[in-house]
């Protein structure tokens, strides 16, 4: 018994190896085609419409109630300490600092990442991709680099905007609810932020969108065993996504605020 736990975790081990070298591997190509001509404009636009406008509506519900929701808890404990005004701060730098990119990271994954694996997934199993490379194009050149330019340029956008709606559904609820005075929260919420903060935010966006769109694609590169074999792998994408934001996350905050002065 005791044989067969350290054989799966072997292989458990040697699965993410490859898997980490394999998204290294492709990581590399492409950086350094999204940089070499021509470039695909066209299918960059289609990718920033459907990863960024697109996305929008399901930011602007989550991120409202976000701001919603954290108000309303940080509210609870601040009126036992009589401290409600730095509710304004407090929702401010946790929206712009954490909660911001990274909901909108798991939003954008859970959405578009779930969309690509499943897309490129059935080209592989329908071997589009084989003909793709028949025909002497580069399928990471046609296919992975719109989208991960697109995500790289729309997730910090996303996340700016989340962060307004975000603190606007904290404001609704101080101001109507709380009865803070208008003039009195914004001043506190800009007075607490400083651009360390909204830089560390939209960096970690930045790195977020890179991430989903490579291991997006990476799964999708790599289903075998056809329409359950795309299922699967959608859903190993997703987990596979939220587990790396939440741990680059935890790295770049320790680097911005531990290890950076």
């Amino acid at each position: 018994m005791l044989m067969l736990f350290f054989i799966d975790l072997g292989r458990k081990v040697l699965s993410f190896m490859y898997f980490i070298g394999g998204l290294a591997n492709l990581a590399v190509q492409t950086v350094y085609l999204s940089l070499k001509p021509p470039f695909k404009y066209e299918q960059i636009i289609v990718q920033l419409k459907k990863a960024g406008y697109d996305s929008f509506p399901i930011v602007s519900v989550v991120a409202l109630f976000i701001g919603f929701i954290f108000a309303l808890q940080s509210a609870y404990f601040m009126q036992k300490l009589g401290s409600e005004m730095y509710i304004a701060s407090l929702v401010a730098l946790a929206i712009v600092r954490e909660l911001g990119p990274v909901i909108t990271a798991l939003v954008v994954a859970g959405r578009v990442g779930a969309s690509i694996t499943a897309e490129l997934g059935s080209m592989q199993v329908t071997e589009q991709i084989d003909a793709l490379e028949a025909m002497a194009t580069n399928p990471v050149k046609y296919l992975v680099v719109p989208r991960f330019v697109a995500l790289s340029i729309m997730l910090p956008i996303l996340t700016l905007y989340a962060n307004i709606i975000g603190i606007i559904g904290s404001y609704l609820i101080c101001v109507f609810k709380l009865g803070i005075s208008s003039s009195m929260y914004m001043n506190i919420t800009f007075d607490s932020l400083i651009y360390k903060d909204l830089f560390s935010g939209l960096f970690k966006a930045w790195i977020f969108g890179m991430l989903i769109a490579l291991i997006s694609c990476h799964e999708g590169f790599n289903v075998t065993g056809g329409a359950e074999g795309v299922g699967k792998a959608t859903t190993r994408s997703v987990v596979l996504t939220f587990i790396m934001i939440i741990a680059a996350d935890c790295f770049f905050t320790a680097m911005f605020y531990f290890i950076l002065p």
